[in-house]
């Protein structure tokens, strides 16, 4: 079988060379990149599997590139940062990130993170319902596409995993704590906030007015719900 191949952008040579050394240990397949510059450039010679990223680099915000891998991939996304804050962590989820890990780190728990966000690609990959329709809304999880009314929409893996699971189940109200649980095993960065920040960021892209929702609904005090009508 094929390795699965991780790039890691980061300047810190230290944090690179444990980085690297955990998940080859666990026989993944590693680029390093020190640099904004470099990291677009491994990126063009060839899309990896997953992408570990650090918010600070030496020539930009690693959330510019993340923006701009934004634009142009779903390849998962796990953010490496030395600051904790909360606001920090839900620009880069509001921007994309699949994950979000604070130096310092366990490296066991990276790896356990990485193993994680890609099981769950391809579990979303391997799915048996491969298309779901709701309304005008049309979910190619094969394709890892969206669509409204014919309409290409673009998702980030966790937004377009959140919108499947609400669309297997039209009308069905799910709390926060049980699409964290049924989507990143219960824990995530910024917990229960990160759905909001999901759904906030699905309402943008899927609504006509996200101010007055007609597809994701909230159910007050409870959680979210996909009407089963356009």
């Amino acid at each position: 079988m094929e390795r699965k191949s991780i790039l890691v952008v980061d300047d810190e040579e230290s944090i690179a060379k444990i980085v690297r050394y955990a998940l080859e240990e666990a026989a993944f397949t590693v680029r390093v990149a020190p640099d904004a510059e470099r990291g677009r450039q491994a990126l063009r010679d060839r899309e990896p599997d997953l992408v570990v990223l650090d918010v600070m680099l030496p020539d930009g915000s690693g959330l510019d590139l993340l923006r701009e891998l934004r634009a142009a991939s779903r390849v998962p996304v796990l953010m490496l940062s030395a600051r904790a804050e909360e606001i920090d962590r839900i620009l880069g989820l509001e921007l994309g990130a699949d994950d979000y890990v604070i130096k310092p780190f366990s490296p066991r728990e990276l790896v356990s993170r990485v193993k994680a966000l890609l099981r769950r690609r391809d579990m979303d990959a391997a799915s048996e319902r491969h298309e779901l329709r709701v309304g005008d809304l049309h979910l190619d999880l094969e394709a890892m596409e969206a669509r409204i009314d014919g309409r290409p929409v673009e998702l980030t893996a966790s937004e377009l995993r959140i919108l499947a699971l609400l669309a297997r189940h039209p009308g069905r109200v799910f709390s926060r704590a049980s699409i964290l649980d049924a989507l990143w095993g219960g824990q995530t960065a910024g917990g229960e906030r990160a759905v909001d920040v999901h759904v906030h960021n699905l309402r943008e892209k899927i609504e006509d007015d996200p101010a007055r929702p007609r597809r994701l609904l909230t159910a007050r005090g409870l959680g979210y719900r996909l009407s089963p009508h356009d």
